[in-house]
């Protein structure tokens, strides 16, 4: 659907004819794609094979048929078509024109779109779904509502994952703080995702909002993969990738139970629950580190095996590492001291 929508965007020569369909009071019927299911349920009308524009497609509206353009919709295939779907196809809609859409959409699955005149709408299906457009401006309003609200959860997501890293340095982390951080992830990925969507519908109207977009998420989803990473149980059927599956699974509704979050992530627990103690691996803070490649600091975790102890590792202990000289081991042991001190000093 996504690129559908993405041809039917603002500044697309479709999206222009739709428009010019709509302003001059005709409805219409058009489908994208002329495959060999499409003409099968195709009865009557003419052959056209002309190069598409807005205003052919205009023009060829104000005939009751409907319009079968090329998959990539750069031409137009045929004119004044009547369409005959299977009419067991099930369908929500009441108007002949959307019924046969949806009909059309849900037999063979090609996008299709449903000019209303009555209604003054546009409508696009595809499968089972449905999707009406909406007016650049609307979008445009409901995308800058939505970046607010990312602000806001971006800013709190910030603070409760500054705090995961002090208690990590103190070893103080339970089972509440890392689901706390990765409930707040995930609902910035998920705001993220539907600004993602109105984007694509704004089309070049969206370059701004993108901007904003990758501003405000920059770094949050590296950020959840390692918070997974420093604390879930790997065994032989379970991975960092299903872990992070299981937590994009979710619901919205499970993802606000800090308990089913921890359930679905598999955290190591105990009697105290949200509260049992954990002990990070130390991707996090190993990656905040400059100039240090990734083979190394796989290295340097898998060495030590815990934050706490690679805390404690003196510069000369690191040299024991594979690939580490002098001059590495002098940089993470004085980088590790800088990050501690900047976390502690952050908590209180």
């Amino acid at each position: 659907m996504l690129t559908v929508l993405a041809r039917v965007a603002p500044g697309m020569p479709l999206r222009e004819g739709l428009d010019r369909v709509l302003q001059s009071g005709k409805g219409g019927l058009i489908i994208i794609g002329d495959g060999p299911d499409v003409l099968n349920i195709c009865s009557g009308g003419f052959l056209l094979d002309a190069a598409f524009s807005p205003q052919r497609l205009s023009e060829l509206a104000k005939m009751d048929g409907s319009i079968i353009l090329a998959a990539d919709a750069s031409r137009i295939a045929r004119a004044n078509v009547h369409l005959v779907p299977n009419p067991n196809v099930p369908t929500t809609e009441t108007g002949t024109r959307h019924r046969t859409a949806e009909r059309v959409a849900r037999s063979i699955d090609v996008p299709v779109i449903a000019v209303s005149e009555s209604m003054e709408r546009i409508a696009v299906y595809l499968g089972s779904e449905m999707h009406q457009l909406e007016s650049p401006p609307r979008l445009l309003n409901r995308a800058n509502q939505a970046l607010q609200t990312l602000e806001r959860y971006r800013t709190r997501l910030d603070e409760v994952s500054r705090a995961l890293g002090a208690l990590e340095v103190e070893d103080l982390v339970t089972v509440r703080d890392v689901v706390g951080v990765l409930q707040r992830t995930e609902l910035v990925i998920r705001i993220s995702d539907e600004i993602d969507r109105a984007i694509v519908e704004l089309g070049v109207d969206g370059r701004l909002v993108q901007l904003q977009l990758e501003e405000l998420t920059r770094g949050v989803e590296d950020d959840r993969r390692l918070v997974i990473a420093d604390y879930f149980q790997e065994d032989t059927s379970w991975h960092l990738d299903e872990a992070m599956s299981a937590l994009s699974d979710l619901a919205t509704e499970q993802l606000l139970d800090l308990e089913t979050v921890a359930g679905a992530l598999h955290l190591p627990d105990d009697a105290a629950g949200l509260d049992s103690p954990l002990t990070p691996r130390g991707n996090r803070l190993v990656a905040r580190l400059p100039r240090l490649a990734p083979i190394l600091r796989a290295r340097i975790i898998e060495h030590y095996g815990s934050l706490p102890k690679l805390l404690r590792a003196r510069a000369e202990e690191l040299l024991v590492i594979d690939g580490v000289d002098e001059t590495q081991a002098r940089a993470v042991a004085d980088g590790l001291a800088r990050l501690v001190e900047s976390s502690i000093l952050d908590r209180h």
